[in-house]
């Protein structure tokens, strides 16, 4: 009989340990617009770029111990002059399955790593949107969800410092 004794704790069912496990279980678009209020004027040319507004949010909420909810908004505005040319609002969820990580690593995995596995398909379909409305697709440029969580905590600790004095 051969002898299993080489293999990791938790590897063969014998011990407590689990491997840690980031799964994605599902992907979808719960909310989608794009307004162009000024079409066809809006589609001209110009000489000039329109300034572009973006604002990204992350939300997550549990469905189980185990699974998550994790929506990333994204809101491009694209303006010229005064004019609004387009406006395209984004919200993408997914839902996980994380096991396994240390509970102190849970709100990273959530507001990092999950938006980050979740940030190319939603840029794809500004990018799309943008271009069926007329325009140039919009390729939003990454976005370094660990600094905005880190920017997310140091705001709110010092929030809480400010409410305690």
């Amino acid at each position: 009989m051969a002898s299993n004794d080489d293999a990791p704790v938790g590897a063969n069912g014998n011990g407590n340990a689990t491997q840690p496990s980031l799964n994605v279980l599902a992907q979808y678009v719960k909310d989608l617009s794009f307004e162009s209020p000024g079409a066809p004027n809006s589609l001209r040319g110009r000489d000039k770029a329109p300034g572009i507004a973006i604002n990204v949010n992350v939300n997550a909420n549990p469905l189980s111990d185990k699974q998550f909810d994790v929506n990333l908004t994204l809101n491009a505005k694209a303006s010229f002059d005064q004019e609004v040319l387009f406006n395209v609002e984004l919200v993408y969820g997914g839902v996980f399955a994380i096991s396994g990580f240390p509970q102190e690593h849970m709100l990273p995995i959530l507001f990092i790593e999950c938006p980050r596995l979740l940030f190319p398909f939603a840029r794809q379909i500004i990018a799309e949107a943008t271009r069926n409305g007329g325009f140039p697709p919009l390729m939003l440029d990454p976005i370094d969800f660990a600094q905005m969580f880190q920017q997310k905590i140091a705001e709110d600790q010092a929030a809480s410092q400010t409410k305690v004095s």
